[in-house]
């Protein structure tokens, strides 16, 4: 359909009322697994979430790719988008480092006026979160380097600096799991385990997110779906994650160099 205008008026689609219902059962499965221990729904709904949102992707690379939607005007507007989204990211990480420095620098008397709590091992900084802070340091520059490929018309170094950061961020999650199951300490633990697991949990959360966007990136490259002029895609996901690590960096100082 010829449309007269600049903007691009979305065609009628069922897939933000779907997830929005999707993401509130995953919420209530989440609940019951922490009451019944029984995870067979929640990881249910998980793969049906993700089912979800790669068909909503389908339909937004149809409206971009095939039927050229996205002028300039459009993806003009989707940056300014994604980048007041980063910024809600930004304060949505700094109410965590808030609650964080508002406990350890004057800790209470629940907590035995010392700061971390008593009886709290906390994790050697110079281990798992040392080599965590270095993966995301090398995925920054892989990133940088995609990038920089993408603008030059170097598709292969593209691919290849792509599969770089995907594996960084894969490393970087499974380390992460497995400093989870060698901490001494759970998220009941006094508020410092809180402060800890939810503020590190939450940005594991979107370093998967952050790997999955380049995932995706790197799908579309793959099929010609992107060019050195044309690559909103992939432009975005390198700039959350920069995101990711700015915040790594930030957490790796305060929660555990400084908070041990």
């Amino acid at each position: 359909m010829m449309k007269n205008h600049q903007f691009h008026l979305v065609d009628p689609s069922p897939w933000p009322i779907i997830t929005s219902l999707i993401l509130m059962n995953y919420t209530s499965t989440m609940i019951m697994m922490m009451n019944t221990k029984k995870s067979f729904l929640f990881y249910l709904t998980f793969l049906i979430m993700i089912w979800t949102t790669f068909l909503w992707w389908r339909d937004i690379q149809r409206e971009s790719t095939f039927q050229g939607f996205h002028t300039s005007y459009v993806m003009k507007s989707m940056k300014y988008g994604m980048i007041l989204f980063i910024f809600s990211e930004f304060f949505f990480f700094f109410s965590f480092f808030w609650s964080f420095f508002h406990h350890s620098l004057v800790p209470n008397q629940e907590i035995g006026l010392n700061w971390p709590p008593k009886n709290i091992y906390t994790l050697n900084p110079m281990h798992i979160p040392l080599i965590n802070t270095l993966i995301l340091l090398s995925s920054g520059i892989s990133v940088t380097w995609a990038h920089a490929s993408i603008n030059n018309k170097k598709f292969y170094s593209t691919k290849k600096s792509l599969m770089i950061t995907v594996m960084l961020g894969m490393y970087f999650t499974f380390l992460q799991i497995l400093e989870y199951n060698e901490s001494s300490f759970t998220i009941s633990d006094s508020v410092y385990g809180s402060s800890f697991f939810i503020t590190t949990g939450f940005h594991g959360i979107h370093v998967i997110i952050g790997t999955i966007f380049l995932l995706y990136a790197l799908k579309r490259l793959n099929s010609i779906f992107i060019s050195n002029y044309h690559h909103l895609n992939l432009e975005m996901s390198i700039w959350y994650w920069h995101f990711v690590d700015i915040i790594w960096l930030f957490l790796y100082i305060s929660i555990y160099w400084w908070g041990n």
